[in-house]
């Protein structure tokens, strides 16, 4: 039985997923250009050559500019791969141009498991995750698979910080959170 926390959590899933797939087109360009802006003055501020990201999905910020625009800079960038022998965790692997893209059991674009473009997440600089919905303390909630909370859990130990992409439309007063929830260090907002 859910407790009333998870049905909480489940309800303000569903109602942000809502508010966020009812954006208009142009708000969601205005958004991505906003978030590219934020985003390409923190990659320069933090010296960052190797930066996480993830393909855009049910109506996310797109990173397409983002990306496109970290490689004419010659920056390393990295997306998410379902790790394939360790259940709901994360791998991170180099994206180019020309990766093999193929669509995982969520229906989400990631590059073509290949463990020599495995980056170990020691190495990388930022790691820029998606979410649902946020709060000023820095939780955020994530789609409900915990994959970036295991992936996150010991980022404070780590070289790397975490910052979270989202629409205004996103946060909330306060979220309720769980032991395993990570806040993350920053959200940028469009």
């Amino acid at each position: 039985m859910k407790s009333t926390q998870q049905a909480l959590r489940t309800q303000l899933r569903q109602q942000i997923r809502k508010t966020r797939a009812n954006l208009t087109a142009l708000q969601q360009q205005q958004a991505e250009d906003s978030i590219t802006q934020q985003s390409l003055a923190l990659i320069e501020a933090q010296n960052a050559q190797h930066i996480a990201l993830y393909v855009s999905f049910d109506g996310e910020i797109s990173t397409d500019k983002l990306i496109k625009t970290l490689w004419a800079q010659d920056k390393h960038v990295y997306l998410p791969v379902l790790h394939p022998f360790n259940p709901n965790h994360l791998l991170f692997l180099r994206y180019l141009p020309d990766t093999l893209m193929l669509k995982n059991k969520f229906g989400i674009w990631e590059p073509k498991l290949n463990v020599q473009n495995v980056l170990p997440l020691k190495e990388l600089d930022i790691l820029f995750t998606p979410l649902v919905a946020f709060d000023k303390q820095g939780n955020r909630l994530g789609m409900g698979g915990g994959f970036y909370d295991r992936t996150l859990q010991n980022w404070r130990n780590s070289s790397f910080i975490p910052v979270g992409l989202a629409h205004q439309c996103q946060q909330v007063e306060q979220l309720p959170t769980e032991a395993w929830d990570v806040p993350l260090h920053q959200i940028l907002v469009a």
